[in-house]
């Protein structure tokens, strides 16, 4: 079984005052590089979402460097060729998806280039829009 970490994912499971932080981390620490990956945009994300929380859980950036470095040592990075986002972009106006959901569709996109057979997210309700393909693939932790 191969499992994609969404970003709702990775962050709880690194915040352990986040109400899916318990989840979140079981899911985590289940997996390897050997099963489980995620796209390398969200380390991007990850780190702006743990820089910029408010004052009292904002973590510096070498912390989150820190919480980066434990992720790349379990999961494996995708990242998508420019034809491969491109082709993933026009995928998506096809189907009428609009604002930050293509950002949704861009990491589905990396699942499915990984082959993931399960996309780990707590995002479901956009994901699910991005077509049968990806909808079979949701599971929460």
């Amino acid at each position: 079984m191969k499992y994609f970490f969404d970003t709702s994912v990775l962050v709880p499971a690194l915040l352990d005052e986040h109400p899916h932080h318990p989840a979140s981390l079981a899911a985590l620490v289940q997996v390897s590089k050997k099963n489980a990956c995620c796209a390398a945009h969200s380390l991007a994300e990850v780190y702006a979402t743990l820089t910029r929380l408010p004052r009292t859980h904002r973590v510096s950036g070498d912390q989150a460097m820190l919480f980066l470095a434990d992720l790349v040592k379990r999961l494996t990075l995708v990242a998508l060729e420019g034809s491969e986002y491109w082709a993933a972009i026009g995928e998506a106006a096809a189907q009428n998806i609009s604002g930050g959901t293509i950002y949704d569709a861009l990491l589905a996109k990396c699942a499915l280039k990984a082959g993931a057979e399960i996309i780990y997210t707590w995002n479901v309700g956009d994901f699910e829009r991005l077509g049968k393909q990806v909808a079979r693939r949701l599971q929460t932790p």
